[in-house]
């Protein structure tokens, strides 16, 4: 088994309030409704438990299914950073896990919303494997972002920027 990681990080100003970018971020409901290859989340306070559809990286089929721990700051109350952290329950062994953060601050006629997402992944392959393994997390997850994005404006109701 071998490691692989990829990393990506977007930034956009929203056209709608920061309060209701961030109803979506903290809904576990909506989340898989909008964002492309996520199944479902389960929740248990803070620990959100992730399960993504089946892929197959360079032939190797896969269900990820991961535990985050999730810390929310409402700042204000309307909603300003939400960083999560790779948190498997006490005792278990998970082989997929993501690091990052949502940032949202106010512009003028919206909101910034900064987003850094890194994913890592073992898989029953050499390590030789790495840049192309890496260049299909890389590619999936920049077509997950896109779709993701698209499918919140068009759930807030506003014109992409």
């Amino acid at each position: 088994m071998s490691r692989f990681s990829a990393t990506t990080e977007s930034e956009a100003v929203v056209a709608a309030e920061r309060s209701r970018i961030w109803a979506v971020l903290t809904d576990p409901v909506l989340l898989p409704q909008l964002t492309p290859l996520l199944k479902k989340i389960e929740t248990d306070g803070d620990h959100w438990r992730w399960h993504l559809v089946g892929l197959s990286v360079l032939g190797v089929g896969i269900s990820p299914v991961f535990t985050e721990e999730m810390t929310f700051d409402a700042g204000d109350g309307d909603g300003h950073r939400i960083d999560y952290t790779h948190a498997p329950p006490p005792g278990s062994r998970e082989s997929t896990g993501a690091e990052g953060w949502y940032v949202l601050t106010d512009e003028p006629g919206g909101t910034r919303l900064a987003i850094s997402l890194g994913l890592s992944v073992e898989l029953p392959l050499p390590r030789l494997a790495a840049p192309a393994v890496t260049a299909v997390m890389k590619e999936t997850m920049q077509r997950m972002g896109d779709r993701f994005s698209a499918n919140l404006l068009r759930h807030l109701g506003v014109p992409a920027r």
